[in-house]
């Protein structure tokens, strides 16, 4: 399966006390579905991370470009959220949600756990610079022993920041954005954790890269946009 398509839509968030298993159900059975019935979206995977501290939930969906992440289609959905999303869309807590495209990839396939690093530029100018990196980072994280695919993703904040009805529905929220955000995929999470200082040691020696966040997840549930056409 893979990332498919030049953009990502990346989130992080927790849910309240008491609510994970009635998110899950959700997630699977009418959420994720219906993101991936909507034009444009290719894939889609479930993070879970049940003892972080933080962030114990995580959803990737990639996308043909980064428009589709503001795409008529995609608004109209989430200015109408369906009855059981106005019904968990409450638990949210700590909510964080970016569009990226997706500059750069190294590996195939899809691993059972993954890694979120996100990073601030370095200075201004950075950009231009990470562009030119972007390749040789994604290349080298990828020949780290536990490390399958790898993918760079730069923030366009401004695509996935349009208020919605399905902001609404969640409380207020002010969570730290990013510019730049890696993702790493592996067989085992003790081999994705095992590569992750490396990694990131790998990133920052770019010089465009600085502050980084680090999570890990099991890949919890993965669809894609071939198996909703095939129902």
């Amino acid at each position: 399966m893979g990332l498919k398509g030049s953009a990502f839509l990346a989130i992080w968030h927790d849910i309240a006390e008491g609510g994970h298993e009635a998110y899950i159900e959700w997630h699977t059975r009418e959420h994720m579905p219906e993101r991936l019935s909507i034009p444009g979206f290719r894939t889609g995977k479930r993070l879970h991370a049940p003892q972080a501290a933080r962030h114990v939930f995580g959803t990737i969906y990639a996308a043909d470009d980064v428009e589709v992440f503001r795409s008529p289609a995609y608004l109209e959905r989430l200015n109408h959220p369906t009855r059981w999303t106005a019904e968990i869309a409450p638990s949210f807590q700590n909510f964080l949600r970016v569009a990226c495209d997706r500059v750069a990839s190294a590996g195939t396939g899809d691993g059972g756990s993954m890694a979120t690093l996100r990073f601030d530029f370095a200075e201004a100018g950075s950009g231009a610079v990470l562009r030119q990196a972007a390749q040789g980072l994604v290349d080298a994280v990828l020949a780290l022993p536990g490390v399958a695919c790898a993918h760079l993703g730069i923030a366009r904040s401004e695509v996935s920041g349009v208020r919605t009805r399905e902001t609404e529905l969640r409380s207020a929220m002010a969570e730290r954005g990013f510019d730049v955000v890696l993702l790493l995929e592996g067989a085992s999470q003790a081999g994705i954790e095992a590569a992750l200082p490396e990694a990131q040691r790998l990133a920052i020696a770019t010089g465009a890269l600085a502050a980084p966040r680090a999570d890990v997840y099991e890949t919890a549930f993965s669809l894609t946009s071939e198996d909703m056409q095939a129902q």
